[in-house]
């Protein structure tokens, strides 16, 4: 990994048994991860959310990308605030989701964090831009994406909803996906693989707040 990979120290949660089916295994698995998040208090999260930053900018494919689509975190997960500063401010064009008419996902400009509001109870903060279109994500060089978990093997565990593997596909082959996790979130797939399913897009590449590593992705 490059940055330090430290032993554990917060318990990882793997609830998962023999004979389970790979959605119940999911759904176990996200409710154990969501617990342990909110665990974790906010000068934890504050100081992840700075070493976040630190980690990405010694990750090749984020320091050259010219776009870059990422998310704008909720209070329990990993924080982006630190790094969509650093993006714009060396000048990267910044893509954020946003909720469109009829729930339906798009994508705005992320122009300054004066312009992220959380626009409905329960929803991650959004730029109040112009949408570009669920297709803007194929201008992207590379994808910061969420996720729950990620293991050895790229397998990604997202938020149920299947947005993001649905919008995965939109990106230009070959861009590269990096997922973001706390350290204990980030899963040896040899001992305690992740559920997977057909329609789950791989990632590339994890950055915790202890380094980054590539993946290979299925």
């Amino acid at each position: 990994m490059h940055g330090d990979r430290r032993p554990l120290t917060t318990p990882q949660p793997y609830p998962i048994v023999d004979g389970m089916e790979t959605g119940d295994a999911k759904d176990e698995l996200r409710r154990a991860i969501r617990h342990q998040r909110q665990e974790r208090s906010p000068r934890l999260r504050e100081e992840a959310a700075a070493a976040f930053a630190e980690v990405l900018a010694t990750l090749p494919s984020v320091t050259e990308a010219a776009v870059v689509a990422t998310y704008a975190s909720r209070p329990t997960e990993p924080g982006t605030a630190a790094l969509l500063e650093q993006l714009a401010g060396r000048g990267a064009r910044v893509l954020l989701p946003v909720l469109g008419a009829g729930l339906a996902r798009d994508w705005a400009e992320y122009t300054g964090p004066e312009d992220l509001l959380e626009r409905a109870p329960g929803r991650p903060p959004e730029p109040g831009g112009r949408t570009l279109g669920g297709d803007a994500i194929a201008d992207a060089d590379v994808v910061i994406a969420p996720a729950l978990a990620v293991d050895t093997q790229g397998v990604r565990l997202g938020q149920g909803g299947g947005w993001y593997d649905r919008s995965l596909k939109r990106a230009r082959p070959g861009v590269p996906v990096v997922a973001m996790v706390f350290p204990e979130e980030f899963y040896d797939a040899t001992e305690r693989p992740l559920p997977v399913e057909d329609h789950d897009v791989p990632v590339h590449a994890v950055a915790t707040p202890e380094g980054w590593q590539p993946l290979p992705a299925r």
